[in-house]
This record gives C-alpha cells, structure tokens and sequence, in this order.
C-alpha cells in the first residue's frame, strides 16, 4: 500500500496526457487508439485522454453490446461528446453460439463465472480484430482498485497494448475526468455486471470509496471488509503477473 498523499489531478492529467503521445511514438506513430466504450468512467477517461494525447481524427470507439443493451445511448453520446468516430459490434449472436458449442461438447452448463467472463474476452477479441485492421493499438481500461482485488476478466478487459489508468484509483480516475471536464453522466456512471443486474460494489461486498482509501492510506473501519479485500487481493495477484514459465538453462 501507498502513504496517503494529495493527489495533484492536473498535473496527473498533462503526464499521462505525454505518456500516451510518447507511447504511441516509439510504438505506432501513424496509427490509432482503439477504446472499448461502455460509457462509464473508465472508458470514458480513456477515450478522452487518448484525444488529447493523439487527436479525435485518432481514436476509434467501439461499442460491444450483448443483445439489447439499455445503456447503450450513453456510449453514443460519449462518442459523439469527444467527436470520435465509432464502430458498433453486437456480440450478442456470437455468446449465444459459442456457448451453445462449449456446452454441446462438454455435456454440461457452462460454470456462472464462464458465463459471466465469456463476453468480456469475446469483446476483447473484437477490438484486437478492429485494431489490426484500422492499424490501432488497443486500450487497457482497468483502473488500479478494480485490478488491486481482481473485479476484472483475465485476457478479457484486463488485456491491451497500453495502460493509462492502472497506477489510479476510481477516485483518482473521476479526478482526472473532471479535469477533461468531462460530463457527469460519463463520470459518475453507475458501473454494473450486465449479467446479475447488480452494482460493482454491489458485487463486491464493499464501496471504492473504502478501497481507494485503504489502498492509498492502508485504512478501513470495517474488519470484515479489510479482510475480504486483503483476501481478494492475495487470491488475484496472480492475473496481474507474468505467465509462470519453466526456466531451461542448457
């Protein structure tokens, strides 16, 4: 855990604002920032710092929603919000289709958490589809809290080629949306599963507001709640490590 500090959201913003051109100058200098937008804070952010870094003409938004998605308009608006072209995949077709193949060829339902991280590595097959074919790089839009207890989907929303918001905390990532002056609509969005119907923290047991705060300052006034996300914490580091290799010498 870090010492609790300020947390200079301006000068936070400028950084990443030239860590995101120099990235994509010794790593594509001609080509574009791919975003999957669901509207919410992350992806908003994202988006909008990727404008600022390589301008609209070089940020793609891409849309993924399973079926009928009730929120859907609020993608659109932040696309159109920031002036950035958009390219929307249903996957709703090609979940039921795979799903329907695995569990045909296993003889048996597909486990909840199957169910519930099939779309997110579905979508992330998408945006490395629409990547190497627009010529882009795709956009890590995990955030520090989510990935400290593992509220994300290995080789699914955890996957990129570059990531601008996994040093911050939700906290820190509505800062640094307030300082693009982005709306509140995008910024305060409520995130929830798709699947249960229920909130992020809804899901987790506890609020971000106790985790950024734990994890800034290593402070939290609910035991149980210190213990599920130390729990939490211990059993998915694993996601944000490298693959565990046999090591040869010969």
């Amino acid at each position: 855990m870090t010492e609790g500090k300020n947390f200079d959201a301006p000068q936070v913003t400028k950084d990443c604002i030239e860590w995101i051109g120099s990235w994509f100058e010794e790593n594509g200098r001609e080509s574009r920032a791919i975003v999957g937008i669901s509207g919410g804070k992350d992806s908003s952010v994202v988006a909008a710092l990727c404008v600022a870094a390589l301008g609209r003409e070089r940020v793609i938004g891409v849309l993924m929603p399973q079926g009928e998605q009730w929120d859907i308009d609020v993608s659109r608006r932040l696309c159109d919000h920031l002036g950035i072209s958009k390219v929307v995949v249903n996957i709703g077709e090609t979940v039921k289709a795979l799903s329907a193949e695995l569990e045909a060829s296993l003889g048996k339902e597909l486990s909840r958490q199957s169910v519930i991280n099939l779309p997110a590595r579905i979508r992330m097959s998408t945006l490395y589809a629409v990547s190497q074919t627009e010529n882009g790089r795709v956009a890590n839009t995990c955030n520090l809290s989510e990935d400290w207890v593992g509220y994300s989907t290995r080789y699914g929303d955890m996957a990129g080629d570059f990531s601008p918001l996994s040093s911050l905390t939700v906290r820190e990532v509505k800062e640094v949306g307030r300082v693009l002056r982005l709306p509140d609509e995008f910024i305060e969005k409520t995130p929830i599963d798709g699947l249960s119907g229920k909130s992020d923290e809804e899901n987790l047991g506890f609020t971000y507001e106790e985790l950024d705060t734990y994890i800034r300052e290593g402070r939290i006034d609910d035991e149980e709640h210190r213990k599920k996300i130390d729990e939490l914490h211990r059993k998915n580091r694993f996601k944000l490590e490298s693959m565990p290799k046999f090591l040869y010498l010969g």
